[in-house]
């Protein structure tokens, strides 16, 4: 297995896959004063073959790294976006092309910071760190396989690493 090093998320390294969401800039003030608005965080891609957007909270797993790269996952009809609920540091694993072990990068993600996948960017599934983590989702339902899965033969497996 080759080895997969972390990387701290940023903007611009998160760039060719989908976007940051960040409450770094300033929000706008609303409810008379009593509430931050950040708006515009992300773009919502769902329109592909008659979409909708879908809000949903998924609770999961932990994960312990090192942890083995073994399949990969895409949305062709959407964009996955996904904010975690508590301030609970979480990672990305992200490629262009799964056959190509130089196009893998694994992000950092602090626990105030979440992503919005591309449409098309694969991605392994949900890796958080705290047993019931949770995070709020944004994608899409509707018809239309949006779901494209890939298992890695044992040769082309990663193991993410710290």
């Amino acid at each position: 297995m080759s080895p997969l090093s972390i990387e701290t998320v940023t903007p611009e390294a998160f760039a060719p896959f989908g976007t940051v969401i960040e409450t770094t800039r300033e929000p706008l003030h609303i409810n008379a004063g009593f509430a931050r608005r950040f708006n515009d965080l992300c773009p919502v891609d769902v329109a592909g073959e008659g979409g909708e957007t879908n809000v949903s909270i998924f609770i999961a797993r932990a994960r312990a790294l090192p942890l083995a790269i073994t399949m990969m996952e895409r949305h062709p009809l959407g964009s996955q976006a996904f904010m975690p609920l508590q301030d609970a540091p979480w990672l990305a694993v992200v490629c262009r092309d799964p056959a190509d072990a130089a196009s893998y990068r694994a992000f950092a993600l602090d626990g105030t910071q979440g992503l919005n996948y591309a449409r098309n960017t694969w991605h392994f599934p949900l890796i958080t760190f705290g047993e019931g983590d949770r995070f709020l989702v944004v994608d899409r339902k509707g018809p239309g396989n949006n779901l494209v899965e890939q298992v890695l033969s044992p040769a082309q497996h990663l193991i993410v690493v710290r």
